[in-house]
């Protein structure tokens, strides 16, 4: 599942203000992407969130094995207080734009380039290995950064644990980015929405053409790598391709 929010203009009370959208979507057992529901709050809070969490979960919400979304503190809280079990992937794009505010500017190409061989791995294994030696050289001149780097790393790899054929579709937030594109497309033209059931009424008829297209797109995933991803142990399968599924499954 992936959570984001973006902020829209809202006239109340005779004055111009910024309510929040939180948009929730996800992938389902057959390995198609859907629309899981949207809430407008006044602030982007825990306590929005998790109640945004628990009307999907009141609604049929069942059996999330990954959340995805930027670090968002109130957020996080919202997932282990109403999605327990469920484990928490920290976005990479946004984890590398605050890495990079910690070392300086004609530095950060290198760093970036250094961070991202950290997902260039194959397995989870060398996913660590790797992710270890990029702090350890990030130590000597940009020691902030390789605090950072560490304390982040149980949740920037968290897609680690999940077969391999999925960890480009599941290690950042960019499919959620996507559609808050196209939301914020066409929120521009309005400008300033008269109320929020005006917003609901437009964001919900563009997440309700998103997700009838999905449904007749190719799936994201295949529904048995899903089945390889829902299994109550992962270990051995770090490394599995789309190719190599059926033989697994087979077995």
């Amino acid at each position: 599942m992936w959570l984001d929010a973006i902020s829209i203009r809202v006239r109340e009370a005779g004055r111009v203000s910024k309510v929040t959208a939180m948009v929730a979507t996800a992938v389902n057992s057959d390995g198609q992407r859907e629309i899981l529901g949207v809430e407008i709050s006044t602030e982007e809070t825990g306590a929005a969130w998790t109640a945004f969490l628990r009307e999907l979960v009141a609604r049929g919400l069942t059996g999330v094995r990954l959340v995805v979304s930027d670090h968002h503190k109130g957020l996080i809280a919202a997932i282990d207080a109403v999605l327990p079990g469920a484990c928490w992937q920290r976005c990479r794009t946004h984890f590398m734009r605050n890495l990079l505010t910690k070392v300086p500017k004609a530095a950060q190409p290198f760093v970036a380039t250094l961070v991202r061989s950290v997902f260039a791995q194959p397995s989870a294994g060398e996913v660590a290995a790797q992710l270890a030696r990029v702090v350890e050289q990030l130590e000597e001149k940009f020691g902030d950064a390789a605090e950072m780097l560490e304390e982040a790393s149980p949740d920037i790899t968290a897609f680690a644990s999940f077969p391999a054929c999925h960890w480009r579709q599941i290690w950042s937030n960019n499919p959620q980015e996507r559609l808050n594109r196209e939301i914020r497309r066409r929120t521009d033209v309005v400008g300033i929405f008269p109320n929020r059931a005006s917003v609901i009424r437009l964001v919900g008829a563009v997440l309700s053409e998103q997700h009838d297209e999905w449904q007749v797109a190719r799936r994201y995933m295949s529904a048995e790598s899903i089945a390889i991803a829902m299994r109550p142990s992962l270990t051995g399968i770090e490394t599995t391709t789309e190719e190599e599924v059926p033989a697994l499954m087979a077995g």
